[in-house]
């Protein structure tokens, strides 16, 4: 039996991924700080990923229960939301401890379980990995360095028998919404206070609208069942998935524009 860590299980993407695959006949380890709520179909074990101590605790535990590590799918991430210039350094440091960072200690540590199984590494991304938005700046870098860091370790790990992808979900109707946390100086004294409002309403919008995050899970399925998996799956609306091409395809000038249209961002 495939032996998959889902990091990142206690909500969101994560748990659909987790419970998911359990369900398609996986054994399936899920981890987070805090055990998902209500009964899973999985085993936890707890993990802090940005505790390197943790991380290594954690994995040690699964390779002693399952004596073995197929795959691990990377979803534990938090977001902030606010103006760069509002932003601390201590705020975007604690973004990227979690995003960045988290999945660095746990690829440390999983790769030379994942090299003796010739498994896979499936990283959760973002469209906000690929396209930076208004007021999710250092959620949208924390992405950027995923996205680097993903397609930097496929070619380090050629030869080895490991597969790397990138998922990149959109928007989707998960606790993400509810869970994003504010930059302290985002309130009345910031001068982006009102645009800030706009811009986000929409995400918000687009977010409680969004698919069910089992879309992504069966993606997730997907590549690892699949031989040669490509190294990025963007998944989600549409209009989000085209996004990506059409970045590349229009002037820059174009392409800002509308989306400075679709976020409301006024000169």
């Amino acid at each position: 039996m495939t032996t998959v860590a889902v990091i990142g299980a206690s909500s969101g993407i994560g748990l659909a991924c987790a419970v998911h695959l359990a369900h398609r006949g996986y054994h399936v380890f899920g981890t987070s700080r805090r055990p998902p709520p209500g009964q899973v179909p999985f085993e936890f074990v707890a993990m802090d990923v940005t505790s390197e101590a943790s991380v290594e605790h954690a994995l040690a535990v699964i390779l002693a229960r399952a004596g073995q590590l197929d795959a691990i799918v990377h979803s534990a991430g938090i977001g902030f939301a606010g103006a760069i210039e509002d932003t601390s350094v201590a705020e975007a440091q604690q973004q990227f401890d979690t995003n960045f960072f988290g999945a660095h200690r746990v690829l440390r540590a999983a790769l030379p379980a994942l090299r003796a199984s010739r498994g896979r590494v499936i990283i959760i991304s973002s469209i906000g990995g690929a396209i930076a938005l208004p007021f999710q700046g250092i959620y949208c870098a924390s992405k950027f360095a995923l996205e680097g860091l993903g397609e930097a370790l496929s070619h380090e790990l050629h030869g080895s028998g490991i597969r790397v992808v990138l998922v990149q979900p959109g928007d989707f109707h998960t606790g993400f919404t509810d869970a994003r946390t504010m930059v302290r100086a985002s309130g009345d004294a910031s001068i982006y206070q009102h645009q800030l409002e706009r811009s986000l309403a929409v995400m918000i919008a687009d977010e409680r609208r969004g698919p069910d995050p089992r879309d992504v899970a069966r993606v997730v399925e997907h590549a690892l069942r699949v031989a040669r998996p490509q190294l990025r799956y963007p998944v989600g609306m549409p209009l989000q998935r085209w996004s990506i091409v059409l970045k590349h395809l229009l002037p820059w000038r174009l392409f800002a524009a509308i989306l400075r249209m679709i976020y409301k961002i006024r000169g």
